[in-house]
C-alpha cells in the first residue's frame, strides 16, 4: 500500500506507507538481533548433537535393563538400576580411588608445575625455550605407547627401575602400588601441559608490581608470596579445576593397556568401572545410570570450584 506525495515543482512520488515502514524496521531490527546467533548456530549444533543429545540418551538408558544385544528388547526397569549402584560396594570404592587419583595428580599439576616455571624465570631465553620443550615433550607421547615402555621399565627381573632399586618388586600388579604407577605415569605426562600453562600464567603478570615491591625494599621471596601466587591464582585455579574433571579420563588408556582395572581392582576409578559395567559385564543399564552419576557428581564439584575461583582469585585489572 502505498500514498502519494504531490509537490508543485516535482513530479508525484510513492512513499511507502507508515505499515510498510514499520514492517521494514520490524525486519532489521530481527536481522540485526539474530546476527550473532548466526555465527553460534554451528557450535551450538555440535554441541548439541555431540553433547546434549548422548547426555539425554544416557539417562534414559539408566532407565531401562539391556545387555547391549540389538536383539534384546529394552525393559523399562524405572530407577533400580541407580538403587542397585549405590548399593554395590565396588562403586563407593571406585570413587575413593578417583578422589585419591585427583589428590596424587595435583602435585604434578599445581605444584610442580609453579616450581619450575618459577625456576625457568632464571634460565636465558634460548635456553628456556629448550628447557620447556624438554619437559613438554612427554605429554605428546602415546598413553598406550608410554605404558608400554613403563611396562618394561618397571618388569620385577628385567626392568630398569628394579635394576636400579633392586628390589625385584612387581610393581604394576602389585595392589600397593599398582594405583600409584598409574599416577606417576599420568603426573610424568601431564607436568609439561601444567608447566606451559604457568608459564603463560606468569607471562600475564605486568613486570610493573614487581619494580613496584622492590622499590619498597620487598625481598623476591615476599614479592612471589604476596604479588605473583595471588595474581597466578585463576591460572591454578584452571588446572585445578581440568585437574578434577579430566583425570578419570586421561588415565583409561593406561588402565586399559597396563592393568585394566586390576589387580584386585586396585586401579578401578568411576571412569573405568562405568566401562567394565558395559563391555564386561554387559549391563547397559547400570552404566548409563553410572555414568549420569559421575556426570552430576562432577558437575557439582565444577560448580564449587568455578564459585571458589570467583571469590579468592586475584585478576591483573
Amino acid at each position: 500500500m502505498f500514498v502519494t506525495i504531490e509537490r508543485a515543482d516535482a513530479p508525484p512520488v510513492l512513499a511507502p506507507a507508515p505499515e510498510v515502514r514499520a514492517r521494514r524496521a520490524l525486519w532489521g531490527r530481527v536481522r540485526r538481533g539474530a546476527a550473532p546467533y548466526l555465527y553460534l548456530a554451528p557450535a551450538v549444533f555440535l554441541l548439541v548433537v555431540w553433547t546434549y543429545q548422548p547426555l539425554a540418551q544416557a539417562v534414559q538408558l539408566s532407565t531401562y535393563s539391556w545387555n547391549l544385544l540389538p536383539t534384546q528388547p529394552l525393559r523399562p526397569v524405572g530407577m533400580a538400576n541407580y538403587e542397585r549402584l549405590v548399593d554395590l560396594p565396588a562403586f563407593w570404592a571406585s570413587v575413593r580411588r578417583t578422589g585419591v587419583l585427583i589428590a596424587g595428580l595435583l602435585p604434578f599439576t599445581v605444584g610442580l608445575p609453579v616450581l619450575i616455571a618459577l625456576a625457568s624465570r632464571r634460565v636465558r631465553e634460548r635456553a628456556r625455550t629448550v628447557y620447556h620443550a624438554l619437559i613438554f615433550a612427554p605429554f605428546l607421547v602415546a598413553p598406550v605407547a608410554a605404558a608400554a615402555v613403563w611396562r618394561w621399565l618397571l618388569h620385577p627381573r628385567t626392568g630398569f627401575v628394579d635394576g636400579v632399586l633392586g628390589s625385584q618388586r612387581n610393581w604394576v600388579y602389585d595392589a600397593e602400588t599398582a594405583h600409584w604407577v598409574i599416577i606417576g605415569i599420568t603426573g610424568w605426562q601431564l607436568l609439561g601441559f601444567a608447566v606451559l600453562v604457568v608459564w603463560a600464567g606468569l607471562a600475564g603478570i605486568s613486570g610493573d608490581y614487581d619494580e613496584a615491591a622492590r622499590v619498597d625494599g620487598a625481598s623476591p621471596a615476599q614479592i612471589r608470596r604476596w604479588i605473583t601466587l595471588p595474581l597466578l591464582s585463576p591460572t591454578l585455579l584452571f588446572l585445578v579445576l581440568t585437574t578434577v574433571l579430566l583425570s578419570p579420563t586421561l588415565t583409561f588408556p593406561l588402565i586399559d593397556t597396563m592393568t585394566q582395572g586390576g589387580p584386585a581392582q586396585a586401579t578401578t576409578n568411576i571412569y573405568y568401572l562405568l566401562y567394565e559395567y558395559a563391555f564386561h559385564s554387559f549391563d547397559a543399564g547400570l552404566s548409563a545410570a553410572a555414568g549420569v552419576l559421575m556426570f552430576a557428581g562432577f558437575g557439582v564439584l565444577a560448580a564449587g570450584l568455578v564459585w571458589i575461583s570467583e571469590k579468592v582469585a586475584f585478576h591483573d585489572d
